[in-house]
């Protein structure tokens, strides 16, 4: 079968360096009776590799001449291949607890990673292989974080694995990949009322130049004494700015506003 050129506009870069596919698929501890959930199969090389150790592989790909291929190219009884955008999928039609592996396409990353963390069936774990800078951003600590850091700390246990190099990917894309792996949390971080929390975040980080006092009381409409004075009981000078927050006390200042 002749195989088709990669769509540039659909983020497509086929990764076909095997000890990276094994690493991928050992990064998420598969067991027979798994259902995993593959984001973007593409050519089929790491669905090759899903098939042989799990119960049953759900393909979702967008494009629909790869989608139409897949079965052809990974000849396998235990997967089942969906032409859909994988922001429209829903996710409660998987019955089973599953797990989520993709190379991800890099335009994709941030709004999947807030479609899955805000389903209602989301899945047990997600191991994701995304642009390296994302990765980092993923897992940051504070100074370095960024609402998609605090997104995906608030709802899962963040750890990163194997890094891979550009020129192992065809077409090679201009920056290098790291594996970003998600654990669900079933015991909630914090108490909070999400819609709540992320308002207030999204306010701290909707002015990032500025400080927290002035983000806040712009992008929630508050006056400044109401902001100062609620920072001053979540101990936070009001000087500092959105990305040196930790966890504990954006959950600290949302619980004085809120």
């Amino acid at each position: 079968m002749e195989e088709p050129k990669a769509n540039k506009s659909l983020g497509q870069h086929w990764l076909k360096d095997e000890t990276s596919l094994s690493l991928i698929t050992q990064a998420a501890d598969l067991h027979k009776n798994d259902v995993i959930l593959e984001v973007g199969p593409g050519l089929g090389q790491l669905t090759s590799h899903l098939v042989r150790d799990c119960q049953q592989v759900i393909a979702v790909e967008l494009d629909k001449v790869l989608a139409s291929n897949l079965k052809s190219r990974v000849k396998a009884n235990n997967l089942e291949v969906i032409n859909q955008d994988i922001l429209q999928f829903n996710f409660n039609q998987i019955k089973y607890p599953y797990k989520i592996v993709a190379n991800l396409p890099y335009y994709l990353t941030s709004n999947f990673i807030r479609v899955i963390s805000q389903s209602s069936h989301p899945p047990e774990m997600a191991v994701l292989l995304v642009q390296k800078e994302v990765a980092e951003r993923l897992a940051a600590k504070p100074n370095n974080l960024s609402i998609l850091g605090v997104t995906a700390q608030v709802y899962w246990q963040v750890s990163l694995g194997l890094t891979v190099p550009s020129y192992l990917f065809e077409p090679p894309p201009k920056v290098d990949s790291q594996l970003v792996i998600l654990n669900y949390r079933h015991e909630p971080l914090f108490d909070l009322d999400k819609k709540a929390f992320f308002r207030i975040v999204k306010a701290g980080f909707s002015q990032k130049r500025k400080t927290l006092l002035n983000s806040l009381s712009s992008g929630l409409r508050l006056d400044k004494e109401l902001i100062k004075e609620a920072l001053a009981k979540a101990k936070i000078d009001d000087n500092r700015r959105a990305q040196t927050l930790s966890l504990n006390e954006w959950y600290q200042l949302y619980k004085q506003l809120n």
